[in-house]
């Protein structure tokens, strides 16, 4: 399936309405950026590491990681081995976010591709 430009924005414009419907947590682009990042890629990720990846100051990372954590959908530790680092941990709250946006993407994009 090959989307044009416009058919992109409005399968991303559907998929945030639907999130925005639904009664789960509103992420920013930078917190979702952060909780993909932390859920696709092999841990260990420290508040550091994500600053790093991203491109972004460690206090913005640090802000929305106690937006994260007080929806449960990601949770912060003391690296014991390492007690400069903070491990950044996954959640089953933010298991379930994940898996639940990724079936809203899919049938989004199942119904871009049939009309």
């Amino acid at each position: 399936m090959e989307l044009k430009p416009l058919e992109a924005l409005k399968l991303w414009h559907d998929v945030v309405l639907d999130t925005v419907r639904r009664d789960v947590p509103d992420l920013s682009a930078r917190q979702l950026a952060i909780l993909l990042t932390v859920y696709l890629e092999s841990p260990p990720h420290t508040v550091r590491g994500l600053a790093a990846k991203l491109k972004v100051s460690k206090p913005a990372i640090t802000r929305a990681l106690d937006t994260m954590g007080q929806k449960d959908l990601l949770k912060r530790k003391r690296d014991e081995t390492d007690k400069r680092n903070v491990l950044v941990q996954r959640t089953v709250n933010g298991s379930v976010y994940l898996s639940e946006l990724a079936d809203t993407i899919i049938a989004r994009a199942q119904e871009h591709s049939s009309s």
